[in-house]
C-alpha cells in the first residue's frame, strides 16, 4: 500500500515432523525489488542465502520468531504459525501500519489491520522477503539440530517426513525436537 508502512509475513516449517515453526516479518523500502526475489520454496539455497543478506541490509525493519515443538503440540500447528507471525511482528524495530499475510487466513491477537494473500510470497516483495528469512532461519536451526541428533537426516530433510526421517524415528525413537502431535498412530504405521 503506497505511503503505508506495511510488513509482509510468512512462515516456514508447518509440515515437518521435527523442529520449530518459524515466521518472519519484513518492512521493505518503497519500490524495493531484486531480480532473484521470489517464493523461497522456488529458490536455490544459494540464492536464498544471498537474498537473506540483501534483505537484512536493505529492509526498513525485519524480525524472525519461532514457536517450539512443545507449543505446536499444545496449541496446534495452525495457531502456532499465527503465533510465530505475531511474535515476528512484535519484534520489528519499527511498528507497521498494515500487514500482508501469506495464505488464506490469519487469526491475529495484534491490533494491526491485515490482508491475507494466497500465494502472496510469489506476488509481493515484502512477503517473499519474509519467506526467505523464515526459511533460511529454520534451515539453519535444523542443521544445528542435525549435529546434536545425528541419524535423522535433518541436514538433508530439515525435519520433513521423508522416508529416511520416518525410518529413523521408527529405529531411534522421537527426540525432544519432534512434534509428538505429528507422530499419530496412523503415522507410525507408515514408518516401516
Amino acid at each position: 500500500m503506497k505511503g503505508v508502512l506495511e510488513a509482509g509475513c510468512d512462515e516456514a516449517g508447518r509440515g515437518p515432523l521435527a523442529g520449530p515453526v518459524f515466521a518472519a516479518a519484513v518492512i521493505l523500502p518503497e519500490g524495493f525489488s531484486h531480480p532473484l526475489l521470489d517464493d523461497s520454496k522456488k529458490m536455490s539455497e544459494k540464492n536464498r542465502l544471498l537474498l537473506r543478506d540483501v534483505i537484512m541490509r536493505d529492509a526498513v525493519a525485519w524480525a524472525v520468531a519461532e514457536v517450539s515443538p512443545e507449543e505446536i503440540d499444545r496449541i496446534n500447528i495452525l495457531r502456532a504459525s499465527f503465533e510465530a507471525m505475531a511474535r515476528a511482528v512484535e519484534s520489528l524495530s519499527v511498528a507497521p501500519q498494515h500487514l500482508l499475510i501469506d495464505g488464506n487466513r490469519f487469526f491475529s491477537r495484534l491490533d494491526i489491520p491485515y490482508r491475507c494473500e494466497v500465494k502472496g510470497d510469489g506476488r509481493f516483495a515484502n512477503i517473499a522477503a519474509a519467506s526467505v528469512l523464515a526459511k533460511t532461519a529454520r534451515d539453519e536451526r535444523m542443521m544445528q539440530l542435525a549435529k546434536e541428533f545425528p541419524g535423522y537426516g535433518w541436514e538433508r530433510n530439515k525435519g520433513y517426513p521423508t522416508r529416511e526421517h520416518r525410518a529413523a524415528v521408527a529405529r531411534l525413537g522421537a527426540t525432544p525436537h519432534h512434534r509428538l502431535s505429528f507422530l499419530h498412530e496412523k503415522d507410525q504405521l507408515t514408518l516401516f
